[in-house]
């Protein structure tokens, strides 16, 4: 193959020794990211498969597809809306495609030039984690976020978020949740409110009468009777971050990383399982017109779903074992309908609750094999006495 055959020549120019071995992190990146690599394990036992980590992280991308296409399309909608005119399909999408490409670029400029900085000052491999981070934070940002804001946010969840901790299977925080949390705490007005959510809204001159508000500001103004219907929030034409409206688009990357086995079904289940079961306790208490809306409005609304299926099911930010991976994602949804009936001021809940129960995942899977040693120690007791 030519492209493997031009690597091979140049590959001695980045080795040790060569013309340009410093720049060896950036070049083994490259190499393996267009091939795999054909280093092999030297001694121990280990089992090997065909996917490496780049492969995953791709799975995870292809998965993000068709929320983010419907998230463009959707942003071309919503505009169109707001000017009181409408839009067909491919329109609509090139509108948000436009509007996506350069915060996609810049989060990936940015994030992946700090990587591989911090890969060749330290002579690492570079990681290949921000393959997925790098398209998730400009999903999880409104569509009309500043550019110089995505480049400062990004900035900081690979320093602080990932860096300082070692890299990429070192981190205690989601990346990508650490950029939004910096941008929702740092610059509130740019991450919240009615004007956020639309393309050109506040700018531009848009029919009386279209607020550009989220079914979640919605609800914490108490404007139950003004939510969008179940169809709607289901499919996802609504006002919102671009990857997190299409509650369907995000079951379809959820079919395709259980499919392949990348993500936990036991954290994806038990998050919408624990965010239901707080909407109907609060049904149950009923106190004002929040709680009493439908349980699974919650699982609709907001980025719950994609919360859901991409964030809390971070291998490395949540719990590892079993009964724990139970624990952590009943406690994120549980949490996150709680965050937001009870204190609207964090109307979607979500990323706080997952940032919150990433810091909780080392004790919880700490709690939970120790409660296994001390069922292991107490049957080997048992098996004793009967012996004696």
């Amino acid at each position: 193959m030519g492209l493997r055959k031009l690597l091979d020549r140049a590959k001695p120019n980045f080795s040790a020794g060569g013309r340009y071995a410093k720049l060896h992190s950036t070049f083994e990146a490259f190499e393996t990211f267009l091939f795999t690599p054909n280093t092999v394990t030297a001694k121990g036992s280990h089992i090997r498969d065909a996917v490496d980590m780049k492969r995953t992280m791709i799975v995870v991308v292809v998965a993000l597809l068709p929320a983010l296409v419907f998230g463009m399309y959707n942003a071309g909608l919503q505009h169109a809306q707001f000017l009181g005119q409408s839009i067909d399909f491919w329109p609509a999408l090139g509108f948000g495609f436009l509007k996506m490409l350069p915060t996609i670029i810049v989060s990936y400029v940015v994030g992946l030039g700090i990587e591989f900085a911090v890969a060749q000052a330290r002579g690492h491999e570079v990681n290949e984690g921000f393959l997925v981070s790098g398209l998730l934070i400009p999903m999880v940002l409104p569509i009309g976020i500043p550019l110089w804001m995505v480049a400062l946010a990004t900035a900081f969840a690979v320093v602080f978020g990932k860096e300082v901790f070692g890299g990429t299977g070192m981190n205690v925080f989601n990346p990508a949740l650490v950029a939004r949390a910096f941008l929702f705490f740092a610059f509130p007005k740019y991450m919240s409110g009615d004007g956020v959510w639309i393309a050109g809204m506040g700018v531009e001159q848009g029919v009386d009468g279209f607020s550009g508000a989220t079914p979640l500001a919605q609800a914490a103004a108490g404007l139950t009777d003004h939510l969008p219907k179940a169809y709607d929030l289901f499919m996802g034409f609504i006002p919102g971050s671009v990857g997190e409206t299409s509650t369907l688009m995000v079951l379809i990357g959820a079919v395709i990383l259980l499919a392949t086995g990348v993500s936990s079904w036991r954290v994806t289940l038990s998050v919408f399982a624990g965010g239901f079961l707080m909407g109907l306790l609060f049904n149950a208490i009923g106190a004002n017109s929040y709680m009493q809306l439908p349980a699974y409005y919650h699982l609709l609304m907001g980025g719950f779903a994609f919360g859901a299926v991409f964030m809390a099911t971070d291998p490395v930010t949540g719990a590892q074992t079993k009964t724990g991976q139970w624990i952590y994602g009943l406690l994120i949804g549980i949490f996150t309908v709680m965050v937001r009936v009870i204190n609207p001021a964090y109307p979607e809940g979500m990323m706080l609750s997952i940032l919150l129960m990433n810091a909780a995942a080392p004790l919880i899977d700490y709690l939970v094999v120790g409660q296994n040693i001390r069922g292991r120690r107490k049957r080997a007791a048992r098996v004793e006495a009967e012996r004696a």
